[in-house]
């Protein structure tokens, strides 16, 4: 079986900024969720530990591999999506501008692509493919990334298009297979935060 895990909060999440790729840490709230996650995930008996070398994921991993003694294996596939220009840049700011667009990403719009940056679909396939290396190894395992690659790993595996608009809060930790609106743990804490 394989776990999907969301990275901790940052203050891009806190401010509601477009991370894509940025190489973003986490803020003292994330670092708190990652310490959550990794005492969660030390009970499971995960076997794997995967994750996204972006800071915000790898330090969330750190904790992880800190609490379960498993190895990481970064995966870039595991990235999130590359935001282009709308990297760095506030969701009010892109409602003001493009309305529409902003929309469009955050209904999980299955043609949606941001501006001069990568699209749903070409995310979709390298997280899918990621996961599919994933599957081949040993189980179970814990994947750690972002919010879409989360959403586009559950929707593909459902055969759906797209990401959905579906919530990953920071620290979620859900399976990629089963019931997952009854499966998502959130921090006792957890706050509903943008992508990234």
């Amino acid at each position: 079986m394989i776990y999907l895990a969301r990275h901790g909060r940052t203050a891009y999440n806190l401010e509601r900024r477009f991370q894509g790729q940025r190489d973003i840490p986490l803020d003292e709230t994330g670092l708190g969720q990652a310490r959550d996650l990794a005492q969660r995930a030390a009970g499971r008996g995960f076997v794997a530990l995967w994750a996204s070398p972006l800071r915000r994921a790898r330090q969330t991993a750190q904790a992880v591999a800190a609490a379960t003694g498993l190895e990481i294996r970064w995966d870039e596939r595991l990235m999130e999506t590359d935001a282009g220009d709308w990297t760095g840049r506030a969701f009010a700011e892109i409602q003001a501008e493009t309305p529409e667009a902003l929309q469009a990403f955050l209904d999980g719009d299955p043609d949606f692509a941001f501006p001069g940056g990568e699209s749903f679909a070409e995310q979709g396939d390298r997280v899918m493919a990621a996961i599919a290396d994933v599957a081949q190894g040993p189980q179970p395992a814990l994947v750690v990334c972002h919010a879409v690659s989360i959403r586009l790993a559950l929707s593909l595996r459902r055969g759906q298009p797209g990401p959905g608009a579906a919530d990953i809060v920071n620290g979620a930790l859900l399976p990629l297979d089963g019931d997952v609106a009854a499966a998502v743990e959130e921090p006792p804490d957890a706050t509903a935060t943008p992508p990234g």
